[in-house]
């Protein structure tokens, strides 16, 4: 019996001292400076997006707004969870008599995509990039079918300087402003 009742209160013991643990990281953590990120108010200032981020999948163009695609799918054939489908047919050059595929759709599911840059790598004719714009939310995934033959990418709602990889990296702290 007397075992019995010496288990019981070390229970309650053990009870109140985790309750004690508890109660010290609480008020510790309470009184911390906070760090917030401020987004997307600080997007001009603070946020820092690797260069190398892969974002979306567009066409790269000219000056003139032409893309180089010339529908040869090898992009669409590299792609492991076909996320790029690509509608072409062909047609005769009517002064040298040469057949040549023309591009009709070409269908990006940013949905689905794992941006894994196998897309890009295969391309042989450098028609297609990734870009680190990463502001992608909707409500209908619909939305997340682009085609890319049809859109010229203006650089999405990111500014300027977030593109070219934001605020610089500061390594070993927050790129955060403390309120």
């Amino acid at each position: 019996m007397a075992n019995n009742n010496k288990s019981y209160f070390r229970g309650i013991a053990d009870g109140v001292k985790t309750l004690g643990v508890g109660l010290k990281t609480t008020l510790k953590e309470y009184f911390t400076p906070k760090s917030t990120e401020q987004y997307p108010e600080n997007r001009k200032t603070t946020l820092h997006v690797s260069p190398r981020f892969r974002g979306r999948l567009v066409f790269k163009r000219d000056e003139n707004g032409a893309h180089r695609c010339v529908a040869c799918t090898m992009c669409e054939k590299a792609c492991p969870n076909d996320t790029i489908k690509i509608m072409a047919h062909m047609e005769t050059n009517e002064e040298t008599g040469r057949k040549k595929k023309k591009l009709d759709d070409y269908q990006y599911d940013l949905g689905d995509c794992m941006f894994c840059q196998l897309c890009v790598n295969a391309c042989n004719f450098d028609a297609i990039e990734f870009t680190n714009d990463f502001e992608h939310a909707v409500f209908d995934r619909s939305k997340l079918v682009l085609h890319l033959d049809k859109e010229v990418y203006d650089g999405g709602s990111l500014p300027h300087l977030v593109k070219d990889g934001g605020a610089p990296l500061t390594i070993g702290k927050f790129n955060t402003k403390t309120k």
